[in-house]
């Protein structure tokens, strides 16, 4: 079994198009069908059903497709490892990330590492937490900042934890104080309350939901289904009020009043993940042990 062959049958895989494949990496159809009957013969099992030009996975392609790609995943960080110069001249990291961490969290992180390693690309992924877990374990993330409990069990990942971040609630200067004009407010307080939410997925969205059923009511949602950029945006418009991290809500500048929540409060945990089965590359390292030390 070939590199080049895996390469040939997730082209096809995903293309559903022997000719679109062979375009995609840049050999000749025959080449290709030859290649893939290879493998098929080394497999011992058909990986395709052709019929009246449909291209669809057997059962012994839709088992191998995720191994492929996992293979050739590790193969391409494998090739940027040893391509890396000494001290960091070049290479890549590919973080993945949650909307939040990405403007509270990375910015300074990043800036540092960019100013230590120039010749280092970094690829950034922006989701959430389920996604990235995903991502990591198909192999196409070197790292990611993710919110623990993870929202599935995953022992093929190592976790460690960064930090622990407070919640707090976010307004619009122009509109009337959360909780009557305490300097804290509950839970509790939020009963009522006209919400700007994130959309389905998002880690802050769950978090911040299941708080107010826990304090026995639900959430009245003004707008929803946003990403951080415009949740921060509808608040600052007096369109509701908002439960973001601390740290985003120290970045975010002007326009917004922000109010602790009282004890115990709120808070979320991040943690730094990578796959427990394969090393991640010199520079993602770096970049690892930098956030560990901030």
């Amino acid at each position: 079994m070939q590199l080049q062959q895996l390469q040939y049958f997730v082209a096809v895989a995903e293309t559903r198009h022997f000719t679109r494949a062979a375009e995609v990496v840049h050999v000749a159809q025959p080449s290709l069908s030859q290649q893939i009957k290879a493998l098929e013969r080394e497999l011992g099992a058909g990986l395709f059903l052709r019929a009246r030009g449909n291209i669809t996975l057997t059962d012994a392609g839709e088992a191998l497709l995720p191994l492929a790609r996992r293979i050739l995943a590790d193969a391409d960080t494998a090739r940027h490892e040893v391509l890396e110069l000494a001290q960091l001249r070049r290479g890549r990291v590919r973080l993945g990330a949650t909307p939040s961490l990405c403007t509270g969290l990375l910015p300074d992180v990043l800036r540092a590492f960019h100013d230590r390693y120039p010749g280092i690309r970094l690829l950034i992924e922006e989701s959430g937490s389920h996604d990235l877990v995903r991502e990591l374990a198909r192999g196409a993330l070197d790292l990611a900042l993710v919110v623990l409990p993870l929202p599935t069990a995953s022992p093929a990942l190592t976790t460690v934890e960064l930090l622990r971040e407070d919640l707090v609630v976010v307004s619009s200067p122009e509109s009337p104080r959360p909780g009557g004009g305490r300097r804290a407010v509950r839970i509790t307080d939020l009963e009522g309350e006209r919400l700007v939410m994130f959309r389905h997925g998002y880690d802050l969205r769950e978090l911040t939901v299941a708080a107010c059923r826990s304090a026995g009511f639900e959430p009245d949602f003004a707008v929803e289904g946003g990403e951080m950029d415009a949740v921060l945006g509808f608040v600052r418009a007096g369109l509701g009020m908002a439960v973001v991290p601390r740290m985003v809500a120290a970045r975010s500048g002007r326009g917004l009043r922000v109010t602790p929540l009282a004890r115990p409060g709120l808070y979320r945990t991040i943690a730094l993940a990578h796959r427990s089965d394969v090393a991640p590359p010199r520079a993602a390292r770096e970049l690892q042990r930098m956030l560990l030390e901030r």
